[in-house]
């Protein structure tokens, strides 16, 4: 079928006139409930630790702050009403004062008690676990609500790490299979029909345009294993599982961090060269330009970090906040619209997610063909110098 574009226009025009009715039509004044279960779903600590009624805004805002956060736990829902969570625990590895302690998740009740482990007690709190005393201390907060309690040293097994395991594990089957694949004839077969590809994209758009056909393969296991590792992690936090992985800053500061390490320990000699004695530049001018190169080197990866989360974040907000919209104005007209507008977000997310982690990619392999590009002042100085005049 073919839209004309009176058509279009039409749709488009009965769209925005009814867009104030969103605003008025059927507005809802009643409350929620929220039980002592839901604490961190609160807008408050108040509302928190209390049976009160909560604002939707406010609720709304807890749920996708929690959404965001990483989880001690693997929950698929929740039943509010009955107090039910459907998911299952995740283990809990804790450095205290020198001693291990490995326990189940579950031991937290989803926040609501305090785990007790030979002798010790500790407090999830928004996802982040605190010392007690005794089973019946209350966390001790600061004039902002931050808990000042100890905090052991947390090395568990979140979601977000089992969807990297999960994603680890994936890319494993996934490239092994390819390889057999070669083995058996020049065609690879099954999912590999999707995968060469991507690969050959890499290798021909990304690898050998920025590093060059003489240095690019010793940088294609990298280059390969962070695209298809930040691809999968989008793709995944885009399901219903609410994973967001590479929405985690402490993420993506490692995944710059593994672009900064690459580059910098394979750089070449002209590379340190220009940063730390620039060629052709007077001697005060290069002292003066050394920590400025230096700080050079860091903001690259620095820029790789941000991108990344700013971006994944965004979308998550988003997609959340539609959601959301749903349920604060609770009309017909805002149900099918701000459903159809999410639908249509989400399937951008998609072009999102490769896009993110197509521009990942190609910034790694930029800097990293900075950083082993062959320079040759003095020979294009001597060459210059000898070339004969040109008669006219």
């Amino acid at each position: 079928m073919v839209l004309s574009g009176k058509l279009i226009k039409n749709t488009l025009t009965a769209f925005f006139a009814v867009m104030p009715s969103l605003f008025f039509a059927n507005q809802a004044t009643d409350t929620t409930h929220v039980h002592a279960h839901n604490a961190e779903h609160a807008a408050t600590h108040a509302h928190a630790e209390s049976h009160g009624a909560v604002n939707e805004k406010s609720e709304i805002k807890a749920f996708i702050d929690h959404h965001l956060k990483d989880s001690h736990e693997f929950n698929f829902f929740a039943d509010g009403e009955e107090g039910k969570h459907f998911g299952f625990a995740l283990p809990v590895i804790l450095i205290d004062n020198g001693d291990f302690k490995v326990f189940s998740s579950s031991e937290f009740h989803h926040g609501e008690k305090v785990a007790q482990i030979d002798g010790n007690y500790y407090k999830l709190h928004h996802e982040k676990i605190y010392k007690l005393k005794s089973a019946d201390e209350a966390l001790t907060l600061d004039a902002h609500g931050h808990p000042t309690n100890e905090k052991p040293l947390d090395f568990s097994i979140t979601k977000n790490v089992v969807a990297m395991l999960v994603t680890a594990l994936l890319m494993f089957f996934l490239f092994t299979g390819l390889a057999r694949s070669y083995k058996k004839g020049p065609l690879p077969t099954g999912f590999g029909r999707v995968l060469e590809p991507l690969i050959l994209f890499i290798r021909d758009e990304v690898a050998i345009p920025n590093i060059g056909e003489k240095k690019y393969r010793k940088f294609m296991g990298y280059l390969l294993t962070v695209f298809f590792f930040v691809l999968i992690l989008n793709l995944i936090g885009l399901t219903p599982l609410g994973i967001n992985v590479t929405g985690n800053i402490a993420i993506t500061a490692c995944l710059a961090l593994f672009t900064y390490l690459v580059t910098n320990l394979g750089a070449n000699k002209g590379y340190w060269h220009h940063i730390f004695w620039m060629p052709d530049v007077p001697v005060l001018m290069k002292i003066a330009l050394i920590p400025i190169e230096i700080l050079g080197t860091l903001t690259k990866p620095f820029a790789l970090m941000i991108r990344l989360y700013a971006n994944i974040s965004a979308g998550h907000i988003v997609v959340m906040s539609l959601l959301g919209l749903i349920y604060v104005f609770k009309n017909w007209i805002a149900g099918p619209s701000f459903f159809g507008l999410t639908l249509f977000i989400s399937v951008i997310e998609i072009l999102v997610a490769f896009l993110q982690a197509f521009v990942f990619t190609m910034l790694s392999a930029l800097f990293i063909g900075m950083a082993v590009q062959d320079h040759h002042h003095e020979e294009d100085h001597d060459a210059h110098t000898e070339e004969e005049p040109i008669i006219i």
